[in-house]
């Protein structure tokens, strides 16, 4: 809807089951699900989905992450980062696109990044208003 890319997160590469409990820094490629508990960063090359019980203690770095659980630590997407009705996310975020269900609550910072020619959405959108003052619009 919207135009906005939906994330396949179908094909898990790696689990963190409901009954595990991990410290320290986990990295990895591909999709990790987390629905256990990490005491620790978490840095993927590729998807992170958190389930309703899964736990972060700990920084994430992604490409898209979805998060239906608990994050206590900041997240750096480089895609999508969508908060679920049930999630909560405490840390600040740095994202290109941010997405945030009904009910899920988010307590931080939010940076959002650049294009990816390397000028700013507002700077585009500025750039556009300028065009159509001057067309007469």
């Amino acid at each position: 809807m919207f135009g906005k890319k939906e994330i396949n997160t179908d094909r898990i590469d790696t689990l963190i089951g409901k009954n595990t409990k991990l410290q320290g820094i986990v990295e990895g490629t591909g999709t990790i699900r987390v629905d256990g508990e990490l005491t620790g960063d978490l840095i993927v090359e590729g998807n992170v989905v958190i389930g309703p019980d899964g736990k972060i203690i700990g920084n994430v770095k992604c490409d898209n992450l979805f998060n239906s659980g608990a994050i206590r630590g900041n997240a750096k997407c480089n895609e999508q980062l969508r908060l679920a009705s049930t999630a909560t996310l405490f840390g600040d975020v740095d994202v290109k696109t941010f997405i945030v269900d009904e009910n899920a609550i988010f307590e931080g910072k939010c940076k959002m990044q650049n294009t990816t020619d390397g000028k700013s959405q507002k700077s585009n959108k500025s750039k556009e208003l300028k065009e159509l003052e001057t067309k007469g619009a």
